[in-house]
């Protein structure tokens, strides 16, 4: 028998769905029957596999009415916010546009006697471990592009979010995507490390905690099998003395509470020019004092619970910390808080780098706010970090903010704007964050391996 995983509802605290997990030899026999897929898959025209790709997130999109409550219960996003679809089918559908171009041939050169071109090969079978925080929009990032460049995709989805996996692959086997091309899977820990050390995949996409990266790349040691990682994050804002203000207020606070604060690139620690700090917290105070924490079926809540109460606990010793070191935090206890995942949201200001809240991941509805008079003083501060995945700058000086990102440590830079992926942009990071990319062009030449043609057509 396999071990049960169970997504316990953040709403209540009871099971909401349930699965075993495969064994080990039905873990192999899921991976041997993709790879058996995939030469027939990758043999057939690009432009179909497009369109099947496309007609499976059509068919996903189809769902979004019985999606979004199920995301509630899930992970206590509020119904309000409509689910993923935009960002689903944008990421999708820009991928699919690019692909063409994307996958080509590179010439090299061509005469009378040789011809020589480089393509783009797909890797095989890609393993794509997605997390539970947008569930849909990251596992996507890797999967359209991924089934488009002629790979099969075995998909192992976050507990908290079992569901999901199971919904895309009925939406892309219902337009025609073979069964065994997109396979969804549930695994323990122990499967799972067995299948990558035993080379079962050609490519490993993982999003989630260091930890959790770590352990795919020990996995994976001297396999020589690619491993894509996005792990934590701590990602800075900084407002400038020439900043909208208004604008940078409300784009930087909900970049660092939207989702219960459970966002990749959520903001944790804001940057603030002395000339604006007083009336940036005042107005950023005033914004979160808004905010209806409750429970996410409500059309009303703007703010649910965080997805787990360990998730919650972990913010809320991060700000008692904060806080017996001499922070000060401006939000009073709502009602709705019960100390377990309903989490009031919080901003902290005396804040310093000394405090577990401004180092390390919180990933939850708090955010820190430190005076700064001078950029090379927020340049130090920004890159004071374990990890680099976007920074967001705000000027209105675009040369400033490019000069400014040359020197920040990050996968992405921002200029007056935060918490988006655009996916004609690589999505990477650095240092603890991880490494590899996704989306853009660049995603596809991560999911695919070149393979170099030089053709002698003459012998005499």
């Amino acid at each position: 028998m396999g071990q049960t995983l169970k997504c316990i509802s953040p709403i209540d605290g009871s099971v909401y769905a349930s699965r075993e997990t495969l064994s080990r030899e039905e873990g192999f026999a899921t991976a041997n029957a993709a790879r058996a897929a995939q030469k027939a898959w990758a043999a057939r025209p690009l432009q179909e596999r497009i369109d099947l790709v496309m007609a499976g997130v059509a068919a996903v999109g189809a769902m979004n009415d019985e999606i979004v409550p199920e995301l509630a219960h899930m992970m206590g996003r509020p119904v309000r916010y409509g689910g993923e679809f935009g960002g689903f089918n944008e990421r999708s559908s820009y991928m699919a546009d690019i692909a063409e171009t994307a996958l080509a041939d590179i010439t090299v050169g061509e005469d009378e006697n040789f011809k020589r071109y480089i393509k783009r090969v797909p890797h095989g079978v890609v393993f794509i471990v997605a997390p539970w925080n947008y569930p849909y929009m990251t596992a996507v990032n890797t999967l359209a592009p991924a089934l488009i460049a002629g790979n099969t995709v075995v998909l192992k989805h976050a507990t908290q979010t079992l569901l999901v996996g199971e919904r895309m692959a009925a939406a892309f086997h219902s337009v025609g995507v073979p069964a065994d091309v997109f396979q969804n899977v549930f695994l323990d820990h122990d499967t799972t490390s067995a299948l990558i050390a035993d080379r079962a995949f050609d490519f490993v996409n993982f999003t989630g905690s260091v930890g959790g990266g770590q352990a795919m790349e020990h996995a994976a040691a001297g396999t020589f099998t690619g491993v894509g990682t996005e792990l934590g994050g701590k990602d800075p804002g900084y407002v400038m003395e020439d900043a909208d203000l208004d604008a940078a207020v409300d784009t930087l606070i909900d970049g660092a509470m939207f989702n219960a604060g459970q966002c990749c690139c959520g903001i944790e620690r804001i940057y603030v020019h002395e000339s604006l700090f007083d009336t940036f917290v005042a107005k950023a105070v005033e914004i979160v004092k808004t905010y209806k924490l409750g429970n996410p079926l409500d059309k009303a809540t703007t703010m649910g619970p965080m997805a787990n109460v360990r998730f919650a606990g972990e913010v809320r010793a991060q700000i008692a910390e904060a806080v017996a070191d001499g922070a000060v935090a401006h939000i009073d206890t709502m009602a709705e808080d019960d100390g377990g995942a309903y989490l009031t949201p919080q901003i902290l200001t005396n804040v310093t780098h000394d405090m577990r809240v401004m180092r390390d991941e919180s990933f939850g509805p708090v955010v820190g706010i430190m005076k700064v008079s001078s950029d090379e003083e927020a340049i130090k501060l920004m890159n004071d970090s374990e990890f680099g995945l976007t920074a967001s700058l705000w000027t209105a000086d675009l040369d400033r903010a490019a000069r400014i990102g040359d020197d920040v440590e990050t996968g992405t830079v921002f200029m007056n704007r935060a918490d988006y992926l655009d996916p004609g942009l690589c999505w990477t990071g650095c240092k603890n964050t991880g490494r590899g990319g996704g989306l853009s062009v660049i995603g596809y030449q991560n999911l695919t391996r070149p393979k170099s043609y030089h053709l002698k057509k003459q012998t005499s």
